[in-house]
């Protein structure tokens, strides 16, 4: 038998560990953020048609879920398959609600705003509109900042009358290095929702971020399969009226 020199040994070792901890991680046995309540006491979730049927009632009995966001739209006329029973279960059930649409890069601002228009209720005691800038999808364009800028600022200037606060937006660190940092003024004044599930991201004040996505492959009684986890940053006050028993503790 051929013996294995001690680098074939070690590469495959490493190997067999990296697929473990993939494994775990994928099926939710293993995060790389854990975020006490005592830190973060406002924690919830996002959710889209992959959640498949959620029982609201019993997501919204869980002391971690405190808000939930979820997907309605995408682009300029595709309108999330769950997104209107999500809505009106979660609300039924006493949740704080918010609802995101998911920004292409291959269709005006301006179109994509209708969609949402169409689509999202307005109704008070609600979170603001967010909108989820990334680079996955359908669209292979990479814009330049200004073009960026152009679409998104017609994008929330059809929002304005219908949605006229301070809106979120949703950003990888990729997105955000692209085309926001430095150039923050270029667009909407906005509340910050970054993604960062392999480490806690640097905080001064919620100055650098209002809500942090920490994992994607989170548990939730009432939900079958992994769902996306979130933290309101605990000295975030655009929120505290939403929540006013923990905001006043």
């Amino acid at each position: 038998m051929r013996r294995m020199g001690r680098w074939t040994i070690g590469a495959t070792l490493i190997l067999a560990v990296a697929s473990a901890a993939y494994f775990a991680y994928d099926f939710g046995m293993l995060r790389f953020n854990n975020p006490s309540l005592s830190r973060y006491p406002i924690q919830g979730i996002d959710v889209s048609h992959h959640q498949g049927d959620i029982d609201w009632k019993t997501v919204a009995s869980q002391p971690n879920v405190r808000f939930a966001i979820m997907k309605a739209t995408e682009g300029g006329d595709h309108k999330d398959s769950r997104f209107a029973d999500n809505w009106q279960r979660a609300g039924d059930a006493g949740m704080v609600r918010g609802a995101y649409h998911f920004f292409t890069f291959c269709r005006p601002g301006k179109d994509q705003a209708q969609n949402v228009l169409a689509t999202v209720p307005k109704q008070p005691g609600t979170l603001p509109i967010t909108v989820d800038l990334e680079f996955v999808g359908n669209c292979n364009k990479v814009p330049t900042v200004e073009e960026m800028a152009t679409e998104v600022n017609a994008f929330f200037t059809e929002l304005k009358g219908a949605f006229p606060e301070k809106p979120i937006f949703y950003v990888t660190q990729e997105f955000y290095d692209q085309y926001l940092k430095g150039n923050k003024s270029r667009f909407p004044d906005h509340y910050l929702w970054l993604r960062s599930v392999f480490q806690e991201p640097a905080q001064e004040g919620c100055g650098r971020w209002s809500i942090w996505q920490f994992a994607d492959n989170g548990t939730v009684d009432g939900i079958q399969g992994a769902v996306d986890l979130n933290a309101f940053c605990p000295s975030e006050t655009g929120f505290a009226h939403l929540f006013p028993a923990i905001a006043s503790n």
